[in-house]
């Protein structure tokens, strides 16, 4: 991917080795354990833009941080990626910026992406890495911890600066939905149906941020010429390998579709591939099939 000179966006906080604290309120958000188990649970179940209250099922004491307090500083490679980071964002915000008011008659509110270590307090709670990059609706704010870039290449097969970029398209993707209202109204639909019937809301809308991602690349690369040979191969790579099934299939042996959230691999290839190819966001309308 050609990055390098891409302009650096203004709306990333670093709040790397500061506990991730800054505000108060929020409904607790804590993931317990560790280790690769963990992570990955975390990763089928919140992986990209999914509630992470739905994992919190034990307590840490606010502002304790799981390495309790002991910051290594950040190597250069680490640096770079927070770079690589604000890049991808700022692209995302200059894509956005020119869509929506073509496509939704409005002007765009890019939203804040927050790099902590280990844990981090948002308005939606208190999570910990292990819950994997999320986009928390309340403070219109994106967490990531970088370390999960090492997650996604080691433990998830699925290495490569474009598919680094996919995971921040895709929740700048639920902050599109958030703006447009969507968000809500899946919610509120997911409160009236039983749970098979909410997964498979949540399903719909994991499927139309990766769509939304797509269609972000496409007009990325029209106008900025940031793909390299391979990229899409990454994107397509890492949405396969975070597949419901493929993940459900890793960690347990077997695949239980009434239990996905985020959608199968092919899934998730398709809806992706439909929006790079046609960088049209009516085409992401996953809720209609």
């Amino acid at each position: 991917m050609r990055w390098k000179t891409g302009r650096r966006s203004q709306n990333v906080q670093d709040l790397r080795g500061q506990g991730g604290y800054r505000r108060g309120g929020g409904s607790p958000m804590v993931v317990g354990g560790g280790g690769l188990g963990m992570v990955v649970v975390a990763i089928v179940i919140a992986l990209l833009g999914g509630d992470p209250t739905i994992l919190l099922d034990s307590a840490m004491p606010t502002g304790q941080s799981p390495s309790g307090g002991q910051y290594q500083a950040s190597s250069p490679e680490e640096d770079e990626l927070a770079d690589f980071v604000s890049v991808v964002l700022a692209d995302t915000e200059d894509t956005w910026s020119s869509l929506f008011p073509q496509e939704f008659g409005g002007n765009y509110r890019a939203p804040d992406l927050v790099l902590f270590t280990d844990v981090v307090q948002s308005a939606c709670g208190t999570a910990q890495s292990a819950v994997g990059p999320f986009y928390c609706p309340a403070d219109q704010q994106i967490y990531i911890d970088l370390s999960f870039y090492q997650t996604l290449k080691r433990d998830l097969s699925a290495p490569g600066d474009f598919a680094q970029a996919y995971v921040i398209a895709h929740e700048v993707g639920h902050h599109v939905q958030n703006l447009l209202g969507i968000s809500d109204q899946v919610r509120a639909a997911q409160r009236q149906v039983s749970q098979t019937q909410a997964n498979q809301l949540s399903v719909r809308q994991e499927l139309q941020a990766d769509c939304f991602s797509g269609v972000w690349a496409y007009h990325a690369n029209r106008e900025r010429n940031i793909l390299e040979r391979g990229d899409i191969e990454e994107a397509l790579n890492a949405a396969s390998q975070i597949g419901d099934d493929t993940l459900q299939k890793n960690q347990r042996g077997y695949v239980n579709p009434d239990s996905f959230t985020h959608g199968s691999a092919a899934q998730r290839v398709e809806w992706f591939t439909r929006g790079f190819d046609t960088g049209d966001v009516d085409q992401c309308n996953t809720f209609v099939r």
